[in-house]
């Protein structure tokens, strides 16, 4: 038997604190990485205190689908048919009633217009906008007899309707001639064909104190603002007229855009009275007025007319602006028409 110089083979066996070492750096290598997973869930709750809040643990939300839409279209409120009359000038108590039972006699109607200024420049209610000397105001009676005009009109569910008398006003215009007044080249108001007097359209403070009557107006509970004389002269010595800088249909036109402005806040609609002429022929140059101008801007167009020729100038006022509605003005009530106003 042979042997091998004092040297024995040796098979080794790992030491046991080795074998404790490598099981306790795999525990901790464990519970590092449990830490690690688990600190997303580690709360404090109010008092401070450390807790564990595990996914399980929590309670599940309730989910809620959303119901479906329901969507409601609303079509636009048509306004009831206009069947209207012109009350007297001034307006009492006595000429109110009077005037109301003489209409009911004649058509169901459910619309009164009130003049409220006219073409002399007399104001018809207790304004403290209108010039000093043109108020024709009587205490507890013109103030009664508008409220029944717009009592009227909400009990039939009509309209009541400010009539008001813009550009043709002697009174204001003679009162302050270099603020508002229309002027003509020689540097003196101008006179027209019939001897009276007019504002200037392109005077800033023409066109302010006509806004400020209107919005006054639409105070008093009125639903309609209708003017008329929204123009320049067209009779007399019209070469002689100083218009200023721009174009006269301009300084219409802006006009009626401070208008709307300015009784945007009250709800109103804001109406203007023109010629026939305008609307068939679609303007009237001496007066500034273009119809493409100006039934953009306003709700609707009244005009003189006979029944006959409402459809065609209705339909001339829908071609201008969809819009703006033709409101005739006839000599007397025709069911037949649909919207009018008794002159």
């Amino acid at each position: 038997m042979a042997y091998s110089r004092g040297y024995n083979s040796y098979r080794g066996r790992t030491p046991r604190w080795r074998i404790v070492l490598m099981a306790l750096l795999v525990v901790v290598i464990l519970a590092a990485v449990a830490v690690m997973a688990l600190s997303r869930y580690i709360v404090y709750d109010e008092e401070g205190t450390l807790q564990m809040e595990l996914p399980w643990q929590e309670e599940p939300v309730e989910e809620h689908p959303e119901p479906p839409l329901d969507l409601t279209i609303e079509e636009p409120v048509k306004a009831q048919t206009l069947r209207g009359f012109c009350t007297p000038v001034p307006l009492t108590r006595e000429s109110w009633s009077h005037s109301l039972d003489q209409a009911k006699g004649s058509f169901d109607c459910n619309t009164a217009a009130v003049t409220l200024k006219d073409a002399a420049g007399n104001v018809y209610f207790n304004s403290t906008v209108a010039l000093p000397g043109t108020v024709r105001f009587q205490e507890g009676e013109t103030d009664a007899a508008l409220a029944a005009v717009v009592a009227y009109s909400q009990s039939t569910e009509g309209h009541s309707i400010a009539r008001l008398s813009c550009f043709h006003d002697p009174k204001a215009a003679n009162r302050d001639v270099e603020g508002m007044g229309l002027k003509n080249t020689g540097g003196y108001i101008f006179y027209d064909g019939n001897n009276s007097q007019w504002l200037d359209p392109a005077k800033p403070a023409a066109r302010e104190y006509l806004c400020g009557l209107a919005k006054e107006a639409a105070e008093l509970g009125f639903d309609e603002i209708l003017l008329t004389d929204v123009s320049y002269p067209t009779a007399g010595k019209l070469n002689k007229i100083d218009y200023g800088e721009g174009e006269k249909s301009g300084h219409l036109a802006d006009f009626l855009e401070e208008m709307r402005a300015a009784l945007a806040p009250y709800g109103v609609m804001l109406s203007i009275e023109v010629p026939q002429a305008v609307i068939s022929q679609g303007a009237d140059e001496n007066a500034g007025l273009l119809l493409a101008d100006i039934a953009p801007k306003v709700d609707r167009v009244y005009a003189p007319a006979d029944a006959a020729e409402v459809p065609a100038l209705a339909q001339a006022v829908s071609t201008a602006s969809q819009f703006a509605e033709f409101v005739p003005e006839l000599a007397e009530a025709d069911p037949a028409v649909g919207n009018f106003l008794v002159s």
